[in-house]
């Protein structure tokens, strides 16, 4: 059954929240995530080997916990947006978005009618295998349901205004290693053009009412994006944070 979506709630009223990536298919470390106090995660179904049923019982431990669980998928593809919703995920998120169009199409891939062309079904998991009511199930998912489309190629950026108009948008997320490829100075997102271009969407999008998302390599990361005025933040990794600590711990251990 679908769940309030308290990050989404959270993002229009100006809040801002924290979360990480899942990249691991160990279920015990999104319960792990989930009882550490994370916002939400985002299973990483573009970088990693997933197979549905994993997906599945990631979602479903995810439910367990106060997370709110979104998806990233591999590209702009009707079937991944459907699969990832239906599975139960409250959200979804599409890298390489570069266009108003592909922007829209994701939208409405993700929505029910009158809002998108959404597949329907009222038997998967999402809607609690036919015990919702259908109807209420439609219209529950349509406002519930967050979409997140990236910024991170030079098609993107300079098509931001277009895209950050597109009804039913909630986050732009940027891509900063992506990003600086696509700038020219691959690899090196803190360069000033790559900084400049964060700065220059994060300002427009927070002035047409989006939220803006990004990566944070460790707390003081980002405590700063907040600073500057994004409020969808992802916080390294699972498997980045059990290699970091590991790491010091051996550090530590051999003096």
């Amino acid at each position: 059954m679908i769940r309030k979506n308290t990050i989404k709630e959270r993002l229009k009223n100006g809040e801002n929240v924290i979360g990480t990536f899942v990249k691991s298919t160990d279920v015990t470390t999104v319960e792990i995530l989930g009882l550490c106090g994370y916002d939400f995660i985002v299973v990483d179904n573009e970088h990693t080997i997933m197979n549905k049923e994993t997906l599945t019982n990631i979602l479903r431990v995810c439910d367990s916990t106060d997370m709110m669980s979104m998806v990233r998928i591999r590209e702009v593809n009707e079937a991944q947006v459907r699969q990832a919703l239906d599975t139960g995920a409250m959200g979804i998120m599409v890298p390489m978005t570069s266009t108003k169009e592909e922007v829209e199409n994701v939208v409405k891939y993700s929505k029910y009618a009158p809002e998108g062309v959404r597949g329907y079904s009222a038997s998967h998991r999402a809607a609690a295998y036919g015990f919702m009511n259908a109807t209420e199930y439609a219209e529950i998912s349509n406002r519930e349901t967050m979409v997140a489309c990236y910024c991170e190629t030079k098609g993107a950026v300079d098509n931001i205004d277009e895209i950050l108009a597109v009804p039913g948008l909630d986050i732009i997320f940027i891509g900063p290693f992506d990003l600086s490829q696509a700038l020219g100075v691959t690899g090196n997102p803190g360069h000033k053009i790559v900084q400049d271009a964060i700065d220059m969407v994060t300002k427009k999008a927070r002035a047409a009412g989006k939220a803006v998302g990004t990566i944070a390599a460790d707390p003081a990361s980002a405590k700063a994006l907040f600073d500057r005025g994004i409020q969808y933040v992802c916080m390294s990794s699972d498997i980045n944070m059990i290699a970091q600590l590991g790491q010091q711990y051996m550090k530590e251990f051999k003096g």
